[in-house]
């Protein structure tokens, strides 16, 4: 954890590289493979913005986050995936809550839902998506149905209420 005396105390730091490239010439389908790409070969994040370029052009920023010994290959695959001329690199310090998982019931069955943390303090309460398409696939019941049912259960059910700040 990066100790550092403007950060805000409380949270989880750490230092990750971002990587950017500007890309105008290429499809939005080549752009969602490159993402998932990036992804696969272990991007912690990546994620696209919509930009005016020169010449009036409309393009997208292309960003990720990495650990500092993926910055080579991630780089090597941007470019060669994009045909881009240029990337910037910059380390950025990261906040996050504390994270852990539990599984809490449902009337549907047993969703996994992540818990984020300011030291001690509960801050958000998630279910995860993936949890939550597996039994609304299984039971042919709607997504959204399954995601408001485990996110109640884990707020009113699993823990004190008193114990959860509501950041929604």
């Amino acid at each position: 954890s990066t100790m550092n005396p403007w950060l805000p105390e409380g949270y989880e730091s750490d230092s990750v590289i971002q990587i950017e490239t500007c890309i105008d010439d290429i499809s939005g389908e080549t752009l969602g493979f490159v993402a998932e790409r990036l992804r696969d070969a272990g991007a912690l994040d990546v994620w696209l913005t919509a930009i005016q370029m020169k010449k009036n052009r409309p393009g997208h920023l292309l960003s990720l986050l990495c650990t500092k010994s993926q910055t080579s290959s991630l780089t090597e695959l941007l470019f060669t995936e994009t045909g881009s001329f240029g990337v910037r690199i910059s380390e950025v310090t990261r906040l996050k809550l504390r994270r852990d998982f539990v599984t809490v019931q449902t009337p549907y069955g047993e969703i996994t839902v992540k818990r984020g943390f300011k030291g001690d303090t509960l801050c958000q309460v998630v279910p995860e998506f993936e949890s939550c398409k597996a039994l609304a696939l299984k039971l042919n019941v709607p997504l959204v149905q399954i995601y408001t049912e485990a996110k109640q259960a884990a707020q009113t059910n699993a823990f004190p209420s008193e114990n959860l700040q509501q950041f929604d």
